[in-house]
C-alpha cells in the first residue's frame, strides 16, 4: 500500500458482519477504491446451496444491500457449496451433488445476490471435493449455476492445485474443463500438506491460506492467465493471523511483487476492451424461494456425522447408513482419504 503497488482491493465483507466497529482508516481505504471502482466484495458465508431459505441468508443479503449502497462493488463473489454447521453459515464449505434440485436452488440465490448488490455475480471454485467425479463435473457446475445471471467464475489456483494433487490430475486436463472465457478473477494462495492416516502413502493438500504461496501455484498462473480472456483481478489470499512473524510477512510481500511481475508480463495477452462482458440481465424474482427439504435434511445429517463422529471408520458406517447412500450424492465412491479430510475440516471449522 506504501508503495501504490495494490490497484485493486477485495474485501471479504460478511466476515465483519458482526464486528459493529472498525477503524476509521479502513473505511476511508474501501472509500478510496470504491471511487475509483476498484473494490471488489467476496462472500464466505452465504451458503449458497443450501437446501432450505434461512433467515440468515436474508439477513446476510440486506446487509449486502445496505453496503452496495455505501461502497460502489464492481463485482460481488461467493463460493460453491454449502455450509456444514447447525445453521449453514458456519462451519466448512462442502460439494453437492450436481442435480436439478441443487441447480436451481443455486441459480435462485445467484439471482437475489445480484438483486442485493445490482452489479456482476460470480462464484469461486471449492477446493475440497469427496470424489474425483466431483472435481471433473464442478467446471460445467459452475458454468450453468452462473449462466441466467451472466455470471463469471473466480479460479482458485490453489484450489486447482490441491485437486490436482489430490487427484493425481493432469493440470491442462483440469482446467480444460472450466469455462475459461468466463473467469474474470484469479485467487492465488498457499496451503498446508496432512498424512492421510488410512493411506499411510498418501499425503493430502489442504486450502488452509496460512503459509507462503508454493511455486507451483506461481508456475499455474503462468500458464492460465494467457486462455483466460476477459480475466480483470489476480488476488493474493493470506490468513491475517498467519503474518505474525517479520519472515511471514516478508514472505508473503515477495508473493505479491512476484504476483505483480507475472500479470504485468502477461497483460499483453489479456483483452484491454472498457466493456464488462458480464453485465446482468434483468430478472424478475419470484416472491418464493427455492427450496427443497430432503436436500436439506441430508445436509443437516451428513453435518451432523462429519463433526460429531468419533473416527474415520464410525463417519464411513454412519454415511452408508444414512439417508445420503445409494442417491445422487454418490457417497460409495467418496475417497477414504477424502473423508477423512472432511472430518477434519469440519471439526476444525466448527471450532
Amino acid at each position: 500500500m506504501e508503495e501504490s503497488q495494490v490497484d485493486a482491493i477485495e474485501w471479504s465483507f460478511d466476515t465483519l458482519f458482526n464486528i459493529w466497529h472498525t477503524p476509521g482508516w479502513f473505511a476511508r481505504l474501501l472509500t478510496a477504491f470504491s471511487k475509483e471502482e476498484r473494490l471488489i466484495g467476496h462472500g464466505v458465508f452465504f451458503s449458497l446451496l443450501s437446501g432450505k431459505w434461512s433467515k440468515e441468508q436474508y439477513q446476510w443479503l440486506s446487509q449486502l444491500k445496505q453496503l452496495s449502497a455505501e461502497f460502489h462493488f464492481d463485482h460481488i463473489t461467493e463460493h460453491f457449496g454449502f455450509m456444514t454447521g447447525q445453521s449453514f453459515h458456519q462451519g466448512a464449505p462442502m460439494c453437492v451433488p450436481y442435480s436439478p434440485a441443487t441447480l436451481a436452488i443455486g441459480r435462485d440465490r445467484l439471482a437475489r445476490i445480484q438483486e442485493a448488490c445490482s452489479c456482476p455475480v460470480g462464484l469461486e471454485n471449492l477446493a475440497f471435493a469427496a470424489s474425483l467425479e466431483q472435481v471433473k463435473q464442478q467446471g460445467e457446475f459452475l458454468e450453468r449455476l452462473i449462466e441466467p445471471v451472466n455470471g463469471f467464475i473466480i479460479l482458485d489456483l490453489h484450489n486447482l492445485f490441491c485437486q490436482m494433487h489430490n487427484f493425481f490430475m493432469d493440470f491442462e486436463q483440469l482446467l480444460s474443463s472450466y469455462p475459461l472465457e468466463r473467469v474474470r478473477e484469479i485467487h492465488i494462495s498457499g496451503g498446508s500438506w496432512e498424512k492421510s492416516g488410512k493411506q499411510s502413502e498418501r499425503i493430502i493438500r489442504r486450502d488452509t491460506h496460512d503459509q507462503a504461496v508454493p511455486p507451483e501455484v506461481f508456475h499455474l498462473l503462468e500458464k492460465t492467465i494467457p486462455v483466460c480472456p476477459n480475466l480483470k483481478y489476480v488476488v493474493l489470499e493470506q490468513l491475517g493471523i498467519a503474518l505474525k512473524t517479520q519472515e511471514s510477512k516478508a514472505a508473503f510481500y515477495q508473493n505479491f511483487v512476484q504476483m505483480k511481475q507475472i500479470v504485468e508480463d502477461n497483460n499483453q495477452t489479456i483483452a484491454n476492451s472498457s466493456e464488462n462482458p458480464f453485465i446482468p440481465p434483468s430478472i424478475t424474482l419470484p416472491e418464493t424461494f427455492v427450496e427443497n427439504q430432503e436436500l436439506y435434511a441430508q445436509q443437516r445429517e451428513l453435518s451432523e456425522i462429519l463433526e460429531t463422529s468419533s473416527s474415520y471408520e464410525e463417519t464411513n458406517r454412519l454415511l452408508k447408513a444414512s439417508s445420503l447412500a445409494h442417491t445422487a450424492w454418490n457417497i460409495e465412491s467418496w475417497d477414504p482419504a477424502m473423508i477423512e479430510t472432511a472430518i477434519h475440516i469440519a471439526r476444525k471449522w466448527k471450532k
